[in-house]
């Protein structure tokens, strides 16, 4: 029986350890050491629609997980003051229009402009009308997609219950040597500070930023992108719900990052996130503290961090998961999808006997892709603005991008094109979506667009219009929904 050692707990080990557990059963013996006197960054509660199938694959009944988790239902979130100030936009979960297997909906949409035809592009995506309306419901066949807004450490608690039940078993303490295999290199075992020794053939690096096993014991190595996206910080408060929970998150910019804002059932999260090189930390509290609603619940927690990846996140027998891999600002909600992804794909490179460098090789490429693609796509937000009113923002839009982004936002600038590659995370419609926020509108379309008669245009258009219209109206409201499906009395 090979034996998985979690080292931290928090989102990321828990999620874990209930994936492993429910999936491998008695074919591993699985401990996680974690201690209740560290804290947890508690950052991450808004969530993107992938977070709906790990759940679903593990057998956990939704309304039972949202009840638990105080969790609120998300269909995308809403952007004040990137593209300049007084602007917004939103970014939906769902799709905009109807794609032709040639050319996406933008390119008919961008023809009925040209023709005179000059409804919102916002109009035809199902998610984004009600969003803005504060609908939700669940509809036949999936037709509304969505994520959730929720408690991250209640989440970790509902999961660590599933894991518990499941045959994991917790060690409380603090672990105060990574203990290495003389010959091989490899982690041996954690020793903890009672001088307990928990011995594992496989170890789970979750302790966060300090990356304790990857890279304190093992000297994975690390690539920062911060001069790509330059934010270092961030402030983290809670505060009691003034307003029934709309189905969005927002993410407000300010001239040196940007507020979030979450509202789950029993309160709202809400951050900053900030460049320390043009904010000090006492003015960005103060700007924080300024731009929120409601009574404060939780004294401001303050957070610093180094925006990449580490180069190797399996290395030897350690897998790091969570910010011991790597770290993303919160600004598209992908911490927690990072965690799922990393698990799913440990689990489906799940070592039979020794470990294949194979293996390896193929879960570091993959992971190492994902984050590539997920920072080429926050990056788009700070290039893609016309502010000018601050340092910050100047910097943004002087900086030169990766290759990759560029190609793809010159392919969409010149001909309207979007394509996704190596099934990465935001498919064609979310590119759209905040391209076109951000200002950048291309400059043609697809021929095949010339084959509709002016008539069968506007027919097209007109119905898919009416039918989100249509839908949306018949939508409850999302709070009402929220209560009776899932509701969770005040924690």
């Amino acid at each position: 029986m090979r034996r998985v050692v979690i080292a931290g707990g928090g989102t990321a080990g828990w999620m874990a350890a209930a994936a492993i557990a429910r999936t491998m059963g008695r074919t591993v013996e699985l401990t996680l050491v974690e201690s209740d006197a560290i804290g947890t960054v508690g950052v991450g509660e808004s969530t993107i629609p992938p977070l709906v199938t790990y759940n679903r694959l593990l057998g956990i009944n939704e309304a039972d997980f949202m009840r638990a988790t105080q969790a609120t239902f998300k269909l995308g979130i809403l952007f004040d003051d990137w593209k300049e100030r007084g602007h917004r936009y939103f970014h939906s979960f769902g799709l905009t229009g109807k794609d032709h297997w040639s050319a996406g909906f933008q390119h008919f949409w961008l023809y009925g402009q040209e023709k005179g035809h000059l409804q919102s592009y916002d109009e035809y995506c199902l998610e984004l009308v009600a969003a803005m309306q504060g609908k939700f419901a669940h509809l036949p066949d999936d037709r509304v997609n969505y994520a959730y807004q929720l408690d991250s450490t209640l989440y970790a608690k509902f999961l660590r219950g599933m894991a518990e039940t499941d045959g994991t078993t917790r060690v409380e303490g603090r672990i105060a040597q990574v203990e290495l295999d003389g010959e091989r290199g490899d982690i041996a075992a954690l020793v903890l500070e009672s001088g307990a020794r928990i011995e594992g053939d496989l170890f789970i690096d979750c302790t966060g930023f300090r990356a304790l096993l990857i890279e304190q014991a093992l000297h994975a190595g690390f690539d920062d992108w911060t001069h790509y996206l330059p934010c270092d910080a961030a402030i983290a408060v809670q505060t009691e719900s003034v307003r029934p929970a709309v189905p969005y998150t927002r993410a407000m910019a300010h001239d040196a990052g940007w507020q979030w804002r979450i509202p789950l059932q029993h309160r709202t999260g809400n951050g900053i996130v900030y460049c320390s090189r043009y904010l000090d930390h006492d003015a960005a509290l103060d700007r924080l503290l300024g731009n929120i609603e409601g009574r404060t619940l939780t004294e401001p927690n303050r957070l610093r961090f180094v925006t990449g990846a580490r180069r190797r996140q399996w290395h030897r027998n350690c897998i790091a998961i969570g910010l011991s891999g790597g770290f993303m600002e919160p600004l598209e909600s992908t911490s927690i999808h990072l965690i799922q992804r990393a698990v799913l794909r440990l689990l489906r490179l799940f070592p039979t006997g020794a470990i294949s460098e194979r293996d390896v090789a193929e879960f570091n490429d993959q992971q190492h892709t994902d984050m590539l693609q997920i920072r080429d796509f926050l990056i788009l937000h700070y290039k893609a603005t016309e502010r000018r009113d601050s340092a910050f923002w100047r910097q943004c839009g002087a900086m030169v991008i990766p290759e990759s982004l560029d190609q793809k936002i010159e392919l969409f600038r010149e001909t309207g094109r979007v394509f996704r590659k190596n099934d990465e995370l935001f498919a064609e419609n979310s590119w759209v979506q905040v391209m076109m926020g951000q200002g950048i509108i291309p400059r043609a379309f697809h021929p095949i667009v010339g084959k509709l008669r002016d008539e069968e245009l506007a027919r097209l258009l007109t119905t898919l219009r009416d039918e989100v219209g249509r839908t949306v109206a018949g939508l409850p409201d999302h709070a009402a929904y929220v209560a009776r499906y899932c509701g969770a009395m005040a924690a």
